[in-house]
């Protein structure tokens, strides 16, 4: 199996808005964002410092925040879809987990997520639909 480096992005609370509540139900105060990038070693193990060198993730944060605050969302899921599809276009992304959590869920406490995580070939078999 060929090595591969990670760049992991942990608890982003994004500006969303998801789901619709009624009077009484707990309305989640914050949507945390967990994100793991599966990349090339050859673009951690670095020779010469500078940002050739390496995956800039600055354009993806930018878009995953644009993402976030860009419509109400009924579900996580398609917040989730929206940004699977933006990571996807990225070619030097082999492979990627993805969570989003919310709280609290019930009485003031917990947090309840959705996680997907796609290899290789799942996400080479997304961005082929894309095409």
């Amino acid at each position: 199996m060929k090595p591969y480096a990670c760049i992991e992005l942990k608890d982003l609370k994004l500006r969303t808005k998801i789901g619709t509540y009624q009077p009484g139900d707990t309305v989640p105060d914050e949507h945390v964002l967990n994100l793991s990038l599966w990349i090339d070693t050859d673009l951690v193990l670095i020779e010469q410092d500078g940002m050739e060198y390496v995956f800039d993730y600055d354009p993806l944060i930018l878009e995953i925040d644009r993402l976030a605050g860009d419509c109400h969302y009924e579900t996580q899921e398609r917040l989730i879809s929206r940004i699977v599809q933006a990571c996807s276009a990225y070619t030097e992304i082999i492979a990627l987990e993805i969570g989003l959590r919310k709280s609290p869920v019930h009485n003031g406490s917990g947090s309840l997520g959705v996680k997907l995580h796609l290899d290789e070939a799942a996400l080479n078999q997304l961005r082929a639909l894309k095409e």
